[in-house]
């Protein structure tokens, strides 16, 4: 009967269509910025701009997308993830179909950077919030399996970026892209909230917004005598019902925000300059894209095995050290890119970047969660983008200069390996430290709380005989010292 409570996630049945939703939108997310990089080169020479010049335009729209994370998770709280998703479609779509009118590279920057980059950030955080609240036993694979959109993305965007561009130009290109971003609004129709009818969808109040409405009430006093009152305290009230800044003093999460922080400034930019690289060193078009595509395909396979070996006993109780030889993994085949002089060594460079790229992005949100929660999830995931959004930003740009001055690509190979298997080496010490403290904690709660039960029932047994005990011990102290003093003298 439509009236019953609302059943808890369903790990299944409507889940997996959600799940099929989540994968279109998370993956023109991810793969949107970095399919654009095969326009790079041509829009490079129309507008006669420098690497790092062209190289902001992926930097502004990966970092709108994180950077927005927060404002997305508080309309997604506001309004549930299927509205959000569906506008984030149409503000992609308009972005796109508007940066083919450019006529020059600032607009780029407004059209494409910031305009379909938050069209982007609208698309991955309900995404990534609703695959949570549909599964909960089988939510590492969900989870791998959403994620795995990106790489299908990047692998058919690629070359059909390139047969776009040979048959329409960049402009003709983008209008068409700006179309394909519209099927964003399909997926996020899909978005049904959790249980069927509105009466249950009325009982099913996550409880995040349960207590944010609890919180409202009892800060704000009763909601009617709220006019004129609503300075900058409740401003700052507001916000924090949403983003939860105790998060801060929460050791794993910071642990995690510093390594992800540092990480993801050597994680983009590879991705970017890999197609130019290739057109560099003189290989064709098309085998330059098809080096992303291998990447995709490589990567698409990593994530749900990832997800799989991160869900397994063995590893699910330790996911943080897995994560940290995943980046540091990463770095290392950034560092050896530059030994790769042929097209078949760019190509076992893809592959191997393929993998350890789709192990770090499998587990990215999966440890968060492990670290934090999932009642606190939603706030940590706004909180990180946030943090995260100005080295991603950074990343590209670093990468773009150093080519621009140096003209050559192995310093920014160098400087991406070099950051990332440090964040690797920090997040497993970190890790470690994190472990240890954790279950030496653990350990003093347990000695306290038998100490406790000890004590209890031994008053209960014992309270007469104790008593005399304590009453003596001080006679029996000083009949010890005047024995003591006697025979010092």
């Amino acid at each position: 009967s439509p009236a019953m409570p609302a059943p808890g996630p369903p790990d299944g049945g409507w889940g997996w269509v959600v799940l099929f939703g989540a994968f279109v939108s998370i993956g023109f997310a991810y793969a949107f910025p970095k399919g654009l990089a095969i326009f790079f080169k041509e829009i490079q020479d129309f507008f006669g701009t420098s690497y790092s010049e062209i190289a902001w335009v992926s930097s502004i729209m990966l970092a709108t997308t994180y950077g927005a994370g927060p404002i997305s998770s508080i309309l997604v709280s506001r309004y549930g993830s299927r509205p959000v998703v569906m506008f984030g479609g149409l503000l992609c779509g308009l972005g796109m179909v508007s940066a083919a009118f450019c006529t020059s590279i600032l607009q780029l920057y407004i059209c494409v950077g910031f305009i379909t980059g938050f069209g982007l950030a609208l698309n991955l955080q309900p995404s990534v919030i609703i695959v949570g609240k549909y599964f909960l036993k089988r939510r590492p694979i969900a989870n791998g399996l959403a994620m795995a959109g990106s790489p299908v993305m990047l692998c058919t965007l690629a070359p059909l970026n390139q047969f776009l561009f040979d048959n329409f130009g960049w402009r003709g290109s983008f209008l068409i892209l700006g179309a394909i971003l519209l099927h964003c609004c399909v997926a996020g129709a899909l978005f049904r909230p959790i249980g069927a009818g509105t009466a249950r969808v009325k009982t099913h109040v996550t409880e995040e917004v349960k207590d944010a409405l609890k919180g409202k009430i009892t800060e704000d006093g009763p909601m009617e005598n709220k006019t004129e009152e609503e300075g900058g305290k409740d401003c700052f009230e507001k916000v924090n019902q949403y983003l939860d800044f105790s998060l801060f003093k929460h050791r794993g999460f910071l642990i995690y925000l510093i390594g992800n922080v540092l990480m993801f400034l050597g994680f983009f930019a590879p991705i970017v300059f890999l197609a130019p690289y290739a057109k560099h060193m003189g290989i064709d078009e098309y085998s330059a894209a098809f080096l992303l595509s291998i990447l995709a395909i490589v990567d698409m396979v990593a994530r749900p095995v990832t997800g799989i070996i991160a869900n397994s006993k063995w590893v699910r109780p330790r996911i943080q050290y897995f994560f940290s030889f995943a980046i540091a993994f990463n770095g290392a085949c950034h560092l050896l890119c530059p030994l790769a002089s042929s097209y078949t060594g760019l190509v076992v460079y893809s592959s191997f970047f393929g993998l350890a790229f789709g192990m770090v992005c499998a587990m990215l949100f999966e440890t968060l969660m492990d670290l934090v929660g999932a009642a606190r999830f939603t706030s940590a995931v706004g909180l990180v983008t946030i943090a995260e959004c100005c080295t991603i930003l950074l990343g590209p740009p670093v990468g773009g200069i150093l080519i621009d001055t140096f003209g050559d690509y192995k310093y920014m190979f160098i400087k991406c390996g070099a950051v990332m298997v440090l964040a690797g080496t920090f997040l497993f010490i970190m890790n470690y430290y994190n472990y240890r403290m954790l279950a030496k904690e653990e350990k003093e709660r347990r000695t306290k709380e038998e100490d406790l039960k000890s004590v209890r029932t031994e008053n209960e047994g014992t309270k007469d005989s104790t008593q005399d005990g304590l009453e003596l011990e001080p006679l029996r102290e000083k009949g010890e010292g005047v024995k003591k003093e006697m025979n010092d003298t």
